[in-house]
């Protein structure tokens, strides 16, 4: 593959999966079902490995963590271990994981009251041209609008458990630089007006092949305004051309990482 990789900052760790998860189920925080949690957050972890984060290692602390927690709740207790057990653990085992999470919860809430603010600040008061900052933005630090990211990772997860993937190891492996997914989904998009999510990925079986097209849709969504809905929740994503036809035109590779 290319040197352009999903850093980990754009998925903000383990702790923001837990919270899409919650939300997603619609579940109580501070009654925390840990096994359906634990399962969910399993499978996004095997898609985050086939996408190959360099460092999905704190994914995998926290996966380690669930399972652990799962285990201390599901094990059977005799009678008269349980007080025993329950002193030595201090409180429920998903305690300190909920408090976390709640903490976490409350910095990612005013992190968003802020980003709002600022936004509203900007349209009211936009900038005027000899104002704008002379150095090019970094173009990682861009965000997802309309769709989340964990949305296209969990639709990325469907694709998958209908796919039988062929891995790198096998004869077959696709090279294709990412710049040349790029410009054939955005065009494909700029034609149709609105494609799903799941069609760019019909008859890639390649491991190679998936990373590539799903860095693709990424790359069009956060440097190139296009758009991402989703009608129905955890349902079909649809991928829409830019607004702005200066941007319609043509998706320049030479921008693509």
């Amino acid at each position: 593959m290319p040197d352009y990789r999903v850093q980990l900052d754009t998925f903000s760790g383990p702790l923001d999966l837990l919270l899409y998860l919650v939300r997603r189920n619609e579940i109580d925080l501070l009654d925390l079902p840990i096994s359906q949690i634990t399962n969910q957050f399993l499978t996004f972890l095997q898609v985050l490995e086939l996408i190959d984060l360099d460092t999905v290692g704190e994914f995998v602390v926290m996966a380690s963590s669930l399972i652990e927690i799962k285990s201390r709740l599901v094990l059977p207790r005799a009678e008269d271990q349980a007080q025993e057990a329950q002193s030595a653990m201090g409180e429920d085992p998903r305690a300190e994981l909920v408090e976390q999470l709640l903490e976490y919860k409350r910095y990612r809430d005013a992190g968003q009251a802020l980003q709002k603010q600022a936004d509203d600040w900007h349209n009211h008061f936009p900038r005027m041209t000899s104002e704008k900052p002379k150095s090019s933005r970094d173009l990682a630090n861009d965000s997802f609008k309309e769709v989340e990211l964990w949305d296209l990772v969990s639709a990325l997860t469907r694709v998958m458990q209908k796919k039988i993937v062929v891995e790198t190891a096998a004869i077959r492996y696709d090279d294709t630089p990412i710049s040349v997914y790029v410009e054939r989904i955005g065009a494909h998009v700029r034609k149709t007006g609105r494609a799903s999510f799941s069609e760019f990925f019909e008859g890639a079986n390649e491991r190679s092949k998936i990373v590539g097209i799903f860095l693709a849709v990424l790359e069009l969504l956060r440097h190139h305004q296009f758009h991402a809905e989703q009608p129905e929740p955890h349902g079909e994503i649809y991928l829409m051309p830019p607004d702005n036809p200066e941007h319609a035109s043509s998706v320049d590779p030479a921008e693509t990482p």
